[in-house]
């Protein structure tokens, strides 16, 4: 079993995707796409039109992995951010899988004493 580290990027594609792609479908659209490198510590989440599921594709040292969450009656709640990317946290990834708006969710700022 695997678990992400805190200090893994997490880059959500805005847009929905055709879920028919794959690992060589998704890596491609990181690379064309997004500009980015799927060789990256970073996890790359993509969602469907529909909203109800969610793929990662992440690498792990020798090979890629790819993960879907589907939903059966709800929908998540992508963020609704303008940019081509949306990076957000491990922690928020963690909401968006309990369908948690992360854009709704603001932390208290950060206080200096003295």
């Amino acid at each position: 079993m695997f678990r992400f580290d805190a200090s893994l990027a997490v880059r959500l594609h805005r847009d929905p995707v055709d879920f028919r792609e794959s690992i060589n479908g998704l890596t491609a659209i990181i690379e064309q796409s997004l500009a980015l490198d799927p060789f990256a510590a970073a996890v790359y989440g993509f969602t469907n039109r529909r909203r109800d599921r969610i793929k990662l594709i992440f690498w792990d040292k020798n090979g890629f992995w790819l993960l879907l969450k589907r939903l059966e009656g709800d929908r998540f709640k992508w963020p609704r951010r303008q940019q081509a990317v949306v990076e957000i946290t491990i922690e928020q990834l963690q909401w968006l899988f309990d369908e948690i708006d992360i854009d709704a969710m603001k932390r208290h700022s950060k206080r200096r004493v003295g």
